[in-house]
């Protein structure tokens, strides 16, 4: 472990209490998060927190990059393969179970280290964020409506009545417009009184990785070509016979729903390459206007020589 830094139970501190903060590696796909949250956790005496929605799902390990349990040195993970590919993945559930997690490994003494890409999941986790209620009726009329009309005219009426949230979320993003418009018919507030504020719930050090990017898409799309030439088919094969294709957000992860069309004949197998690094840049560039404006996050280059050494003195340096 570095000088200067000590967890609880490390120097015979309290239980729960601790000099190292939570830390957070975040960013777009294919930077090297995984990786980097493992080598963190190494170091500093700490357990891993998937923030990544499709990594808690059971089973589909080769299309979301997750590593093996040989390839996590015997890290214990937490928040991987605790949904079936039936389930639907929820804010208020990860928020629940990652924040249960995040208390079991401050008991233990060690530092909670949370890994992923998924914005709103782990600002759920980190920030102090109140989850509105949901319908299930309510969200499928809604649904429908953005089907009839379009995202642009829904983008619209949301406009009209919460522009505040209109301008945050943007005018082509149609599932969390239904989600903002769910949201201000089930409790007659703007759905942007119930966004997330840039304030920690506890003290936590952000580290964004990025790339350039060029060299960022060329990364995709090895990645891409990877994931299919590893047994993807086979996986998804799998996953159809306890339900893939009934999942309501399984079904659509980068790369599952591309595997599904191909499989349906509805892609050739060059094509489903091809739409999963589209899908996926698409997803990084996401990702980046999600995080880019988070002042609270140190960037460092994802290929930096001493990656691990900057990651762990803005640790440091910010604990």
């Amino acid at each position: 472990m570095p000088a200067g830094v000590t967890t609880a139970g490390a120097g015979g501190g309290t239980p729960g209490e601790a000099s190292v903060p939570v830390v957070a590696v975040v960013g777009p796909t294919a930077t090297g998060k995984s990786d980097l949250g493992l080598a963190l956790a190494e170091l500093l005496g700490g357990e891993v927190v998937n923030a990544d929605a499709s990594q808690l799902y059971r089973g589909m390990d080769v299309g979301t990059a997750k590593l093996t349990v040989a390839e996590r040195r015997g890290v214990p993970h937490h928040q991987l393969d605790v949904l079936e590919v039936t389930d639907e993945a929820t804010v208020a559930a990860y928020q629940e179970g990652s924040r249960a997690d995040l208390r079991a490994i401050r008991s233990r003494g060690r530092v909670p280290v949370v890994v992923g890409g998924s914005g709103l999941y782990v600002r759920a986790l980190l920030d102090r964020l109140e989850i509105p209620p949901t319908d299930p009726g309510v969200r499928a009329r809604w649904e429908a409506e953005v089907e009839r009309v379009g995202t642009a005219a829904l983008s619209a009426q949301l406009e009209r009545l919460d522009p505040v949230a209109a301008e945050r979320i943007g005018p082509s993003n149609g599932r969390r417009i239904v989600r903002a418009l769910e949201v201000i018919e089930l409790t007659g507030r703007p759905f942007s009184a119930s966004m997330p504020t840039r304030e920690h719930v506890e003290p936590t050090v952000m580290v964004g990785l990025r790339a350039d990017r060029e060299v960022l898409y060329a990364r995709i799309g090895r990645r891409a070509e990877r994931m299919w030439a590893s047994d993807l088919l086979e996986e998804v094969r799998g996953l159809v016979d306890v339900g893939l294709r009934e999942g309501r957000t399984a079904s659509r992860a980068v790369g599952y729903a591309q595997a599904l069309r191909h499989l349906a004949g509805e892609l050739s197998l060059d094509e489903a390459v091809e739409d999963t690094a589209a899908a996926t840049r698409r997803l990084a560039r996401r990702q980046e206007a999600w995080f880019g404006p988070d002042p609270r996050i140190v960037w460092l280059e994802h290929d930096a020589p001493d990656l691990v050494g900057q990651a762990t003195g803005a640790v440091v340096g910010r604990g």
